[in-house]
């Protein structure tokens, strides 16, 4: 015998209708009706009244769509408890192991085809993708809240500006050295925070990303201060991008005798950041299957049940923070080359809470997750490019509605089942 269907309630879909629009206005109101002109300001109340006018109808909609049955079975599709790791079937065979080589092939073949544009946008994208698989691992597999995550990427693109300035460091040289800075940083950060957890953490990470951006504001003799500081164009075995090549260097296309193309700089920063992310991806793969990896995901599953296993928190805490500071370190060696110039603007709070949604949005410890994110948060802005007065309004709903369809992330984390023994089966099931 079917269960009986519920009849339509008009009367609560007007009230979630009403109670939409209420918020709308609310939201609305201050972006949408209130439009600055110098030091006065223009009311705009058709604007707002067609914005809470489209919720007002929608939701009304949408309620009576959510009281069918069709309806409420997608309401409670994402209701459905499910466990944060997803646990694959023994001898799952994944469809990454041909995806991985055709995304390969088409980056190894779309500069040829990339204008000047397109090129910086993929590296801009490339850049948050190791930012979002640095934090990953401080957030995602070890569990610690860290929102002062842009102060490691301003330590690794100040390292390259300022080396360069004061020590005679290029490229080639800043880059392992900014990591290593970055990793220093991230250690010493890691022991004052060792005892805190969840709000505690995050409010002491901030304080110093905060920091490190105010010291590189204000000590003017050293950093530049607001002025920021010029960064060196990357050479290629001594040999420079430029049309013409400074202190008596070589440009590479004289070198080798081919036509001066301006987009070549960008060119050779898109080839090595695309190979430091593939080292850092498989680097990453092979710790989250080490047993660091295992350790990070105990802590953040359950410190106490973690250290009564015998593991060391304090090295788990510090590996995490380290590994993860050495990766933004590295990006921003990449910025700080693509910009051609860094100042403290480039390293507010607003980097941080980015990144933190990469990760968010991505999936809390998934990679293919995060480096999905990482494009789509910094490609959708550049889509979003011709609707300049609401983009950001637009980037803010994609956000709500893509929590509100993933709750737990564009990709959940996922292990591989392990078969039982054929002996050790016949045992359990004997016991």
């Amino acid at each position: 015998m079917s269960a009986p269907v519920k009849p339509i309630d008009i009367k609560q879909s007007v009230i979630d209708a009403v109670l939409a629009g209420l918020l709308s206005l609310i939201v609305f109101g201050p972006i949408v009706g209130i439009v600055l002109d110098g030091y006065d300001f223009n009311l705009q109340p058709g604007r707002v009244a067609a914005l809470v006018g489209v919720v007002v109808v929608g939701r009304f909609f949408m309620s009576l769509f959510l009281q069918t049955p069709k309806g409420r079975a997608i309401a409670d599709s994402f209701e459905r408890p499910g466990s944060g790791v997803h646990v694959l079937p023994p001898g799952y065979k994944t469809r990454l192991r041909f995806i991985i080589p055709l995304m390969i092939l088409i980056a190894v073949i779309f500069p040829v085809f990339a204008d000047k544009y397109v090129l910086t946008v993929v590296i801009l994208g490339l850049i948050y993708v190791l930012l979002g698989l640095g934090l990953n691992i401080v957030v995602g597999l070890a569990g610690l809240l860290d929102l002062g995550y842009v102060a490691f990427y301003a330590i690794g693109a100040y390292g390259l500006a300022l080396g360069y300035q004061y020590l005679g460091l290029g490229f080639w040289s800043a880059l392992p050295l900014a990591a290593i800075a970055a990793a220093f940083a991230g250690c010493i950060l890691g022991f004052p925070v060792l005892r805190m957890h969840g709000d505690y953490l995050a409010i002491v990470t901030l304080g110093f990303g905060e920091i490190i951006r105010l010291v590189l504001n204000n000590w003017l003799s050293f950093t530049g201060g607001p002025n920021g500081v010029p960064v060196p164009s990357p050479t290629f075995f001594g040999l420079e991008f430029g049309r013409r090549a400074k202190d008596g260097g070589i440009p590479i296309h004289e070198y080798f005798g081919f036509e001066y193309n301006p987009d070549l700089k960008f060119i050779f920063i898109y080839t090595v950041l695309f190979l430091v992310v593939l080292a850092v991806l498989y680097i990453k793969h092979r710790l989250t299957r080490m047993p660091v990896g295992r350790a990070w995901e105990a802590l953040r599953e359950d410190e106490i049940a973690c250290r009564s296993m015998g593991l060391n928190h304090v090295l788990v805490k510090l590996s995490a923070f380290t590994i993860g500071a050495s990766t933004a370190g590295l990006a921003g060696v990449f910025f700080a080359s693509y910009q051609g110039f860094v100042n403290p603007t480039s390293f507010t709070f607003f980097e941080s809470a980015l990144i933190l949604a990469i990760v968010v949005l991505g999936g809390m410890g998934s990679t293919v997750g995060v480096v999905i994110a990482a494009f789509v948060l910094t490609v959708a802005p550049e889509m979003l490019r011709s609707f300049a007065e609401y983009r950001v309004l637009l980037f803010g709903v994609l956000m709500v509605l893509m929590m509100i369809w993933r709750p737990r992330g564009l990709i959940r984390i996922s292990r591989t089942g392990v078969q039982p023994r054929k002996g050790v089966l016949a045992k359990a099931e004997g016991v």
